[in-house]
């Protein structure tokens, strides 16, 4: 397994400190701010822990303020209702005495044998037909501005293959500003399906308000631009292992007024619908550009 994989899963195994209370903390691998994913995945596992036999189904959640990656996280869950079909979790993350990220999220008894469609995915070459992460860089790396390629340099327990390398390599503004990729963990994870949900809730964050920016030309890593998510949905609809490739397709509706909205669908390799997913999120022209994205 991984050193990325193994550390995800140890950040993932929150801390019991006192009844709907645990702590969580963040890899040290040298951003500023907490990845907004590790958040949301964070919350629900402490949301789910707290429930019994249901399993989540969604949730919806706000960044308030940037978490330090040097300081433990403190989750607080709050009982908001237990009924036969569903239950319901507020969870607050709390940090130097502060809210920073706040989720509401629903648990739901599984019950087949229900009405059920699905949109279909679109048409995407298998990633076996894709460059892998290492050919990615080989072949793309050149073209690449440099912190977009630091970023697939860096070891992540997220593995990605995008089906149109020109949304990491092209400097101008695209045609078609809808982005596929296909995603799933770099390494196996354990059976238990609770931490395949929190995987996909931590990669749900990965690529989606970079959409929003590709019909201008722009990415997050852009030094223009000043970007952070605001707030996440995510709806799952249908049971995965976050360990299988899914695809990731996403498209952004609007930007306007510094905002850029997202949407995104993830579909397993027989094409059924796993999950969907919304995020708004801060894309602001910064008046005096800085080289360093980090310094939001």
């Amino acid at each position: 397994m991984s050193k990325a994989i193994t550390d995800l899963l140890n950040i993932l195994d929150l801390e019991k400190i006192e009844e709907n209370v645990f702590r969580g903390r963040s890899p040290q691998v040298g951003w500023q701010r907490v990845f907004g994913g590790l958040v949301i995945a964070q919350a629900l596992v402490a949301a789910q822990r707290t429930v019994e036999h249901a399993s989540a189904h969604s949730l919806h959640a706000y960044f308030l303020l940037g978490g330090d990656p040097s300081a433990p996280i403190l989750y607080q869950v709050e009982h908001l209702r237990d009924g036969r079909s569903f239950a319901t979790r507020r969870c607050q993350a709390i940090q130097h005495g502060k809210i920073i990220f706040t989720l509401a999220a629903s648990f739901h008894n599984a019950e087949p044998d229900n009405l059920d469609h699905a949109f279909p995915p679109p048409d995407a070459p298998p990633p076996e037909e894709l460059p892998d992460e290492s050919e990615f860089i080989g072949r793309f790396g050149q073209f690449m501005p440099e912190p977009v390629r630091r970023y697939f340099e860096r070891e992540r327990p997220i593995e990605m293959r995008p089906v149109d390398p020109s949304r990491f390599v092209a400097r101008g503004p695209q045609s078609d500003e809808v982005q596929r990729i296909w995603v799933r963990t770099s390494a196996a994870l354990p059976d238990d399906p609770a931490i395949h949900r929190a995987a996909l809730a931590y990669l749900s964050d990965m690529t989606l308000l970079d959409t929003s920016l590709i019909a201008h030309g722009r990415s997050v890593f852009h030094p223009d631009i000043q970007a952070a998510s605001l707030d996440h949905a995510l709806w799952l609809h249908r049971p995965f292992r976050a360990d299988e490739w899914m695809l990731y397709v996403q498209d952004s509706p609007s930007a306007s007024g510094a905002l850029g909205f997202g949407r995104g669908a993830l579909y397993s390799r027989s094409g059924a619908l796993i999950a969907s997913v919304a995020q708004e999120g801060l894309i602001r022209l910064k008046r005096e550009p800085s080289v360093n994205f980090a310094q939001l």
